[in-house]
């Protein structure tokens, strides 16, 4: 059998893994337009922070394709899939052959038309290695930063480099920060925090034109800048699927086979949209725990074997200067919430099941709380009183707790 993956993150990790767990013969042949190893995207923030270097950021061993038996194909970019041929094209003019093919093709930057943006010099993304190195040969101890975008991204950017820079500022529509994963509480509360490091933001507001140097804001203000960054949000990389006829809508669309609308070719991470099971939708779910587990359900299909995953949920881990946030799931329902100065919680229900959740400071034992929503456990099945205040085991039945611990197989 003949395996082609398209991409080299998490994705393409978990379905190599994936095809090996069922056959170990087949050739599998990993296509990526960046030149390194499969590293782990959500650091780069870290590697200009100086919390990690090159090294630390290998998602897999330097081994890692030998010992799978992988042929990569690194720095040159898949431009066509031929179906009839059953055959990926690459810009230097190759074709490698496939029997199954995975589109593990993740995203892009979404950087919308903008008066004056062809005329700044130093402008970047902050989605790739590359972007990461290209940004730190920029910046310098005087440069005043400007991102666009008080997003994931945006912030985690303005984290990395805020000690290497004279200040940024951060510049977006929305009225707050964050408003993909916190609501309006937990926005506001680690707005101020991020405050306390000398970072500025500009909300409900935006960049109707650049000049050289400045920023001229719809509002009537203005922003001096010498180096923007834009983190406004991404899109899918959905072309190379739909052009062979797969079914696509905000991504690549997958069942919980990880397979597309076409027999033999699959797709995984965040290039595709499958169903969030707190919200019955389908939609993109680009986080990696996610990407991963498409991407191995993928393989293991792929190779013949049998594997469903159907209990994808948005969620997402992260961390601003030292303060942690765990969010998960959606917020449509009955709430739940409790607050001090330092820590904010907040449990979402519906329907008798626990739907969502946001953990700012204290973020121990989250996983008890997205095991919850993952296997949509009744809440009438356990003490949920106890579990809103001390997240436990001990609040699940002694069965319950017996097969979370690996006792007893269901």
């Amino acid at each position: 059998m003949k395996y082609v993956i398209i991409g080299n993150s998490a994705a393409a990790v978990g379905c190599i893994e994936g095809i090996r767990s069922v056959d170990p013969e087949g050739s599998v042949t990993v296509i990526s337009d960046e030149p390194y190893a499969v590293y782990s995207r959500p650091l780069i923030s870290y590697l200009l922070y100086g919390k990690t270097d090159l090294e630390r950021m290998k998602y897999r061993p330097d081994d890692f394709y030998e010992k799978n038996g992988v042929k990569t194909i690194l720095g040159v970019r898949a431009v066509k899939v031929n179906r009839a041929a059953k055959e990926v094209i690459l810009s230097d003019g190759r074709r490698v052959p496939f029997e199954r093919l995975l589109f593990a093709t993740g995203s892009r930057p979404f950087v919308p038309p903008m008066d004056g943006l062809d005329r700044v010099e130093k402008k970047f993304t902050f989605m790739k290695l590359d972007d990461a190195k290209a940004l730190e040969a920029a910046l310098t101890k005087e440069s005043r930063v400007l991102i666009v975008g008080a997003g994931l991204i945006g912030l985690k950017c303005a984290e990395g480099i805020r000690n290497r820079v004279r200040s940024i500022a951060v510049v977006d529509l929305a009225n707050r920060i964050l408003p993909s994963i916190l609501d309006e509480t937990g926005s506001v509360m680690v707005q101020k925090y991020i405050e306390s490091f000398g970072i500025r933001f500009i909300l409900g507001d935006s960049v109707e034109h650049f000049n050289p140097g400045l920023a001229r804001l719809k509002s009537g203000g203005e922003v001096p800048f010498d180096v923007l960054i834009l983190a406004v949000g991404v899109r899918p990389n959905t072309q190379l699927a739909a052009e062979i006829g797969c079914k696509t809508g905000r991504g690549i669309v997958i069942d919980s086979h990880s397979a597309t609308s076409l027999p033999d070719v699959y797709a995984a991470g965040d290039c595709c949209e499958c169903r969030d099971i707190t919200t019955n939708s389908s939609r993109v779910l680009a986080i990696l725990p996610n990407a991963y587990l498409q991407g191995e359900t993928a393989g293991i299909n792929m190779a013949g074997g049998e594997k469903s995953f159907d209990k994808a949920i948005p969620m997402n881990a992260i961390g601003f200067f030292g303060l942690h946030i765990i969010t998960a799931g959606s917020y449509d329902g009955e709430a739940w919430t409790e607050q001090t100065e330092k820590t904010y919680k907040k449990l979402v229900s519906k329907d008798g099941l626990l739907k969502g959740y946001i953990l700012i400071g204290d973020v121990a034992r989250a996983g008890i709380y997205t095991s919850l929503i993952r296997e949509q456990t009744p809440l009438d099945s356990i003490d949920y009183e106890l579990i809103k205040k001390k997240p436990q085991l001990m609040a699940f039945t002694a069965e319950r707790r017996r097969e979370m611990l690996g006792g007893v197989q269901s």
